[in-house]
């Protein structure tokens, strides 16, 4: 087996991945390939901890852009994130993986409130821990959670599963010319307003030197390749020199 390169990990998902191809809700197909994926990594002793978004089932920026408070709106986007956590623990449990759920807001009946020292203790025992819920706070998105969760917990890196490659100097949907990088600075992130991640956690993993390696989640054996320090996707870090692949 080869070494790893990442002993801790922080997985940032969204929540439209886990629609799959359906407009809204959860595919249960979606779940299952990636408890695939995270089962593979905990076999190889890898610490896992995730943040999972909500937007397949409500989104708090759309419903406020609709005229809703932005503070109701977030609020209720984090019992969405909610939704999701139980449903892939439900998954994970069924394939024996133990996991907990961690939640910003208190919901005893459904999770454990987050305090980080349990959060770490978990993870030392080998389960796997959903944070839920966000930071607890509106006007801050899960993108910004999965940072501020990761540097509590001392991962070692951020990885954000996708559905594309990486991060590309255009969009490869409208654009097959577009190319991948395969590195870049957190400023050119920032600079380039790139849609990776909220500009909050990306100045956060950047004020912290926390590295975020952006690849496509789809691909089978991908979790597993980054994690043993393949050159999967993009690698977004202090670097000042972007490359191209």
């Amino acid at each position: 087996m080869k070494s790893l390169r990442y002993r801790r990990i922080l997985l940032k998902i969204s929540g439209e991945m886990l629609a799959g191809s359906q407009d809204y809700g959860i595919q249960p197909d979606v779940l299952e390939s990636l408890t695939h994926e995270i089962d593979e990594v905990v076999k190889m002793d890898v610490e896992v901890a995730l943040v999972i978004g909500g937007g397949n089932i409500f989104r708090g920026i759309a419903a406020s852009a609709s005229g809703m408070e932005r503070a109701s709106a977030d609020y209720m986007g984090m019992l969405a994130t909610m939704l999701n956590a139980l449903a892939l623990q439900n998954v994970l449990e069924k394939k024996d993986i133990s996991t907990r759920v961690l939640s910003a807001i208190e919901m005893r009946q459904l999770a454990e409130g987050y305090i980080r020292r349990r959060a770490i203790r978990h993870l030392e025992k080998k389960r796997v821990v959903i944070f839920a819920a966000g930071t607890g706070n509106p006007y801050f998105t899960t993108d910004t959670a999965a940072a501020l969760r990761a540097m509590e917990i001392g991962a070692d890196v951020i990885l954000k599963g996708t559905k594309v490659n990486g991060i590309y100097d255009a969009d490869p949907v409208t654009n097959p010319q577009a190319k991948m990088f395969a590195n870049l600075p957190f400023l050119s992130v920032l600079n380039k307003s790139l849609k990776v991640m909220d500009a909050t956690a990306i100045t956060l993993c950047m004020d912290n030197n926390l590295s975020l390696i952006v690849f496509n989640l789809t691909e089978p054996g991908n979790l597993r390749r980054v994690v043993q320090g393949e050159k999967i996707g993009t690698m977004v870090t202090q670097d000042p020199n972007p490359t191209l692949n």
